[in-house]
């Protein structure tokens, strides 16, 4: 069924195919990527958006980022002690401040508020905002998702 010349043909073309997909990948890394190792003003202008992405931010879509918390963190105020502390009123609360839990270094060193700033970048890699930090979490890569579930959380207090 299939001669010499047809095998030839055949990897001829999945080589050549090959070679034309590595040399359009080179080309649109060249053009794409910034000598800056790669994090050009694009990088540093999406985090500069965050105040855009929050103002469509959903409390609907945050609740459900918020079952990825749940498991160590409680929303009613004053909740008995958990993994995390109580999660009520956390935007706009001191940083470290629920009297019966115990906090890392990392954080109870710190001070200032959770503003929806500190919480987006805390959300954002918890490690590397408190280095330290006690909590296992490694982050909400995406920023609506970050800026839905502060969204949520802001919901979270008396009216």
């Amino acid at each position: 069924m299939f001669d010499t010349m047809t095998s030839a043909k055949v990897l001829g073309a999945i080589c050549g195919s090959l070679l034309i997909f590595l040399l359009v990948s080179w080309v649109a890394d060249e053009i794409y990527h910034s000598s800056a190792g790669g994090h050009g003003e694009g990088h540093a202008q999406a985090e500069e958006d965050f105040e855009l992405v929050f103002t469509s931010a959903s409390v609907e879509k945050g609740l459900k980022v918020f079952s990825k918390c749940k498991a160590c963190h409680k929303l009613k105020k004053g909740a008995k002690k958990a993994t995390g502390p109580h999660l009520y009123g956390v935007v706009g609360r001191k940083i470290a401040s629920i009297s019966n839990f115990g906090y890392s270094n990392a954080l109870s060193g710190m001070s200032g508020e959770w503003t929806k700033e500190n919480l987006n970048q805390f959300l954002k890699k918890p490690k590397k905002y408190a280095p330290g930090t006690k909590m296992r979490f490694v982050g909400l890569k995406k920023i609506q998702d970050r800026a839905n579930i502060i969204a949520y959380l802001k919901s979270i207090r008396e009216n």
